[in-house]
Order: C-alpha cells, then sequence, then structure tokens
C-alpha cells in the first residue's frame, strides 16, 4: 500500500482505491503495525474520487517531525566515485577504508524544513562548481528501530565541497533545500525486494542529460545494519527516515545547473520530480 501526506490529509492507495483518513501525521506513521492499521482503515472506509486531484496539487513530502539521517559509501560505485572526487586532497584512502569497516558511514541529513516533496525545488549552493543528485531508497522507520515502509530520498551533494576535505560534509550535504524525499511511503509487511532498481534521469530543456540505474541488491550492507547503526545511541521519539546510500554516480564531468528535471524512480513506490533552483 501507498500513504500519500496532503493538504487535506493522509491518503491511502490500496488495490488502485484511494481513502482519505484524518491524523496527526506523527502518530500515524509512528506505528510498528501501520500496514495493519492500514488494510484496517480500507476495509471500513469508503474510497475516495478526487485522488488524482490531491496527489497532482495537494502532495507533500512525507516528514514532519521525523529526522532524516543518510549513509554513504554503501555502494561499490559510491566508493570509487568518493575516491575521485577526493584525490586530488590526498582522502580518498578514508572511502576505502569505511566501505570494508564495520562500522558504516551514517550522518544528519536534514530536518523538515530543508526537505521538499514531490514537485518541489532542491537547491545548489552557491559556493559549489560540481553538484550531483544522489537517488536512494529511504527507509521509513519507527521510534522502535523498526522499519515499516520506504520512500525515495534526493540526498543533494556537493561533491566540490566534499571533495576537498572530508570533514566538510556537514557543508556539502545539509543546506536549505538539501533533500526531497516522496512521493509517498510504500508500506509492506515484507522486506522489499533486493531486485528492485533505482532509475535516475537528468532532463534540461526538455533532454534527457544523464540517465544510470541500479539494483538496490549492490548494496553491501542490510537495511537492518544500516537502521541499527543510527538508533545505537540515538533516540527518536517520532521515528525517522534513513537514506541508504547510493549506487548512481554521475561522471566528473557533470555537474547540475538551475532548471534542471530531476527524476528517480523506485519500483512499487513511484517517481520523484523535482527541480533545481
Amino acid at each position: 500500500m501507498r500513504v500519500y501526506k496532503t493538504s487535506s490529509g493522509i491518503l491511502i492507495e490500496n488495490k488502485d482505491k484511494y481513502f482519505l483518513y484524518q491524523e496527526d501525521w506523527d502518530k500515524f506513521i509512528n506505528n510498528d503495525h501501520l500496514f495493519d492499521k492500514l488494510q484496517q482503515i480500507t476495509s471500513v472506509s469508503a474510497p475516495i474520487h478526487q485522488a488524482a486531484e490531491l496527489i497532482k496539487n495537494s502532495i507533500l513530502a512525507p516528514i514532519a517531525n521525523q529526522e532524516l539521517w543518510a549513509c554513504g559509501v554503501t555502494y561499490l560505485r559510491s566508493k570509487v566515485g568518493r575516491q575521485e572526487e577526493s584525490k586530488t586532497s590526498g582522502s580518498g584512502d578514508f572511502y576505502a577504508r569505511v566501505y570494508e569497516a564495520e562500522r558504516p558511514e551514517v550522518f544528519f541529513k536534514a530536518t523538515a524544513h530543508r526537505v521538499v516533496g514531490h514537485g518541489g525545488k532542491v537547491r545548489i549552493r552557491k559556493d559549489s562548481t560540481w553538484d550531483v543528485p544522489e537517488p536512494e531508497l529511504t527507509l521509513v522507520v519507527t521510534s522502535s528501530g523498526k522499519i515499516i515502509g520506504y520512500t525515495i530520498g534526493n540526498d543533494m551533494s556537493s561533491r566540490s565541497i566534499e571533495g576537498e576535505n572530508p570533514l566538510y560534509l556537514p557543508q556539502a550535504k545539509t543546506y536549505d533545500g538539501c533533500a526531497a524525499i516522496g512521493p509517498c511511503i510504500y508500506v509492506t509487511d515484507t522486506p522489499i525486494n533486493p531486485e528492485t532498481v533505482i532509475q535516475l534521469d537528468i532532463l534540461r530543456n526538455g533532454d534527457t542529460v544523464y540517465t544510470d540505474s541500479i539494483a538496490i541488491n549492490q548494496m553491501k550492507r542490510s537495511l537492518e545494519e544500516l537502521a541499527s547503526f543510527v538508533y545505537r545511541e540515538c533516540s527518536f521519539p517520532y521515528g525517522c527516515m534513513i537514506m541508504t546510500g547510493t549506487g548512481i554516480v554521475p561522471p566528473s564531468g557533470f555537474t547540475l545547473k538551475a532548471g534542471d528535471e530531476i527524476r528517480i524512480k523506485i519500483g512499487n513506490i513511484g517517481t520523484l520530480i523535482n527541480f533545481v533552483s
């Protein structure tokens, strides 16, 4: 089932039918038994008919008081890309080490006011010269640490700043408009299929200037492992969202420009579309 956060309430999609439900988002999403709750709601509620209009005009980023965290160097492609961007600073070896280490790289990404939803505008930093989107499967985790759903994440990144020095990671990763998530949360009672593919397309003036894809089974670490490290010494009273890293790394000659359209598609979840400002 898919769950959309809209300005009119919580929109639930189940077997091509849509149901509008009213509840506080934080309370609704922080539920270890959300899948069962959705089944109950859709079994007793009448479907609505303005769903397409709500999705088109009222959809919001599916986040409120949840923190957004992220994981790095979880794919081999990411390790190689980070080493490439850091070779002039002499810090490329750090990425090889973290890829092989027991402890993954995890970092705080953003709170809700720096996150945009489907159709929103992500930003590239004015003090950066090399900027890329990072398409990522994103976990929806309750306060108990249980993964109850999945969404699409765009971890906007300044490769020029991070490549200059890995200690600049917070500046490369966290700023206004630094992330997008959506368009919905895919809620399931079984783990997501490991053969699920992440597809990235970047359009400029209507033409595709970059495209690539990768299956999430290319990730070195398990989803449960990544969530467990984020939760080791941190509590999340409203739950947490965790970007699981990217396996799609545009080449060094490519950088985003204002006006670019970013499309990230993940099977069963949908397509997250954003524009660069």
